[in-house]
């Protein structure tokens, strides 16, 4: 059985989908959605194809990205018959599946239920930082959303507690913008800790939306339910799941 998490806050079809359900197995046990891991390509796609059925969707209209880390969004009127390369999709057509594969990172779900246009964003902290999020927002006003009516909501992601950082990775964000440091607290020694969800919602209050929320699930502190990047390279694994998270009209 899948497990699927939403929003109250969404009024479209979408979900956050945990890795229960999926025919994956050993460190990939469950619903691995990410073509980019080494897991065997037929597992992922029986993982793919239950996740587009249970969302009313065809197999070829479940869209995914190759992900890069940047402010790049596309826009779709269909299904791309490639992976392209980018972190953010909007759409305002019937019947496309926008996709954002994660492991640690913010996977961001949009909608304008007024004015039937959707967006999707992968936002790990070069993402957030770099302005994903302000450019899905305005690539989905380009398709007339207005962005009082955009709903934003985060999935599940790391969360503070389990995200330590350098002093190098803080200067990075404090360097440019000081109030920066209001989303760190100290860790151990020298070291930090960083609310990547907090840090996202900022950022999609500041853009204006109308409403943004995070689910309030980690990734980090729950293995049964989800895949973690970090969780993975601190057991020393070589390799990791992708969890996906999807909206449609």
């Amino acid at each position: 059985m899948l497990e699927i998490l939403t929003s109250d806050a969404i009024p479209l079809r979408h979900g956050f989908f945990t890795r229960k359900g999926g025919a994956s197995s050993g460190i990939f046990q469950g619903l691995n959605c990410g073509p980019g891991s080494t897991d065997l390509s037929g597992a992922v796609l029986i993982n793919r194809n239950r996740v587009a059925d249970s969302l009313g969707l065809s197999h070829t209209a479940l869209v995914s990205l190759h992900q890069i880390h940047s402010a790049t969004v596309v826009t779709l009127t269909a299904p791309p018959t490639d992976r392209l390369q980018a972190d953010g999709m909007v759409t305002a057509t019937p019947g496309v599946g926008l996709g954002i594969l994660t492991a640690d990172c913010q996977p961001v779900l949009f909608a304008d239920p007024m004015a039937q246009v959707i967006g999707a964003a992968h936002a790990g902290w070069r993402g957030a930082k770099g302005g994903v999020l302000e450019a899905t927002v305005d690539a989905m006003e380009a398709l007339g959303a207005k962005r009082e009516n955009i709903i934003a909501v985060i999935g599940p992601t790391i969360s503070q507690p389990s995200y330590e950082v350098g002093p190098e990775f803080f200067e990075t964000f404090t360097d440019d913008d000081p109030a920066s440091a209001r989303f760190f607290i100290h860790g151990t020694g020298s070291r930090y800790l960083f609310d990547l969800p907090a840090y996202g919602l900022h950022r999609l209050r500041q853009a204006g939306v109308g409403l943004a929320e995070w689910t309030r699930h980690c990734t980090y502190r729950d293995p049964d339910r989800f895949y973690s990047f970090r969780r993975t390279t601190h057991a020393g694994e070589a390799d990791y799941g992708r969890l996906i998270s999807v909206i449609r009209l």
